[in-house]
């Protein structure tokens, strides 16, 4: 058993006690008359601050993701997830994470911001992680440890084992990223949150959901964790017209495996049509809707490609990742016009 006690910063644990339970945030809208919150009451229904719990919501996805609603957390894309990480378990020039190198570069990027120590451990060549490595870096004042699976750049799904021994050993918090999770055909760590009391495991509704545009993004963990992100959260932190699309999106769940059975198959058609092209030395496997391709020059056929107007990612300053490029899975229509051009592609001397 973890002590949370312990784990969370001095301030978070005098701002919240633990037997937590957001009584006064109760649901406003079957009261009859609202004068509490100084409101317009005019413009209806946007004249309401949105539900505070997102009850409904967390319902729904519940019972699409086969947890409990109250293990699961709300926010506004999985970037106010990674911060609020940091803000509630670290403390500023005293406390260090420890993370896989590569991975996704916004555990880094908030790291900075909240004054953070950040340890990045190198991947194996085939980007997959050792345990004992991960804790090696570890001290008494590590209070995190950032796993992303399938991982970014790389696209792999780390090793389970090596994640579970991680989980098992480590005395902190261990945050998995599942962003690109629902690509893969894999068990994934969200349906085993009653198994690892610390584990927190982050989704979004960007990526296989389609719907970047609205930030949502879902944190999965035990009560007693997901209790404290709803203590130190900001209120209303999920926008009315955020939870109404969240929803719909819910309801067409099967239009959503559609969608992704298509970009499987066309990723593996992109993967194998890359390995022929004369400029691509390598493409790595992957379990997300994106793949890693070793370019015999990277930069030259990046630049080559927005001269097209065609945006992919260069990674070739990541580690393990020279003279790669990150390809995301687009429609037949845009996988087809990238094959076509880099088939005619030929380098400058």
């Amino acid at each position: 058993m973890i002590d949370l006690q312990k784990l969370i910063r001095p301030n978070i644990r005098e701002f919240i006690s633990f037997d937590y339970t957001p009584k006064e945030k109760q649901e406003r809208g079957t009261t009859h008359i609202m004068l509490d919150a100084n409101e317009n009451p005019y413009n209806k229904p946007y004249n309401r601050y949105p539900s505070e719990n997102q009850t409904t919501l967390k319902e729904e996805l519940a019972k699409l993701k086969g947890v409990k609603s109250k293990e699961i957390f709300l926010n506004n894309g999985s970037t106010e997830a990674i911060d609020m990480c940091y803000r509630i378990f670290c403390q500023p020039k005293i406390d260090n994470v420890v993370s896989i190198d590569p991975t996704c570069e916004l555990y880094k990027r908030y790291a900075i911001l909240n004054e953070v120590e950040y340890r990045p451990v190198r991947l194996n060549e085939d980007f997959q992680l050792k345990a004992s490595e991960l804790l090696k870096a570890c001290d008494k004042q590590t209070k995190l440890i950032w796993l992303c699976s399938p991982n970014t750049p790389s696209g792999n799904i780390l090793d389970v084992e090596e994640v579970e021994k991680v989980l098992n050993e480590f005395t902190g918090i261990v945050v998995i990223d599942e962003a690109y999770a629902d690509f893969s055909h894999s068990r994934n760590f969200r349906e085993r949150v009653s198994e690892f009391p610390n584990m927190i495991v982050l989704n979004t509704f960007s990526k296989a959901w389609a719907n970047a545009a609205i930030r949502l993004g879902a944190v999965y963990a035990q009560e007693a964790i997901i209790n404290i992100f709803n203590a130190v959260k900001a209120p209303y932190n999920i926008s009315q017209l955020t939870q109404v699309q969240g929803l719909e999106a819910l309801k067409h769940r099967y239009d959503i495996e559609d969608w992704n059975k298509i970009l499987l198959l066309e990723r593996k058609r992109m993967i194998n049509a890359f390995s022929t092209l004369a400029c691509c030395k390598k493409v790595y496997p992957s379990n997300a809707n994106f793949f890693l391709a070793q370019m015999k020059d990277a930069q030259k056929v990046y630049n080559y490609l927005c001269e097209k107007s065609i945006k992919v990612k260069n990674c070739s300053n990541l580690s393990l990742c020279n003279n790669c490029l990150r390809i995301t899975i687009g429609s037949k229509a845009e996988n087809a016009e990238i094959l076509g051009i880099l088939r005619y592609y030929k380098p400058t001397i």
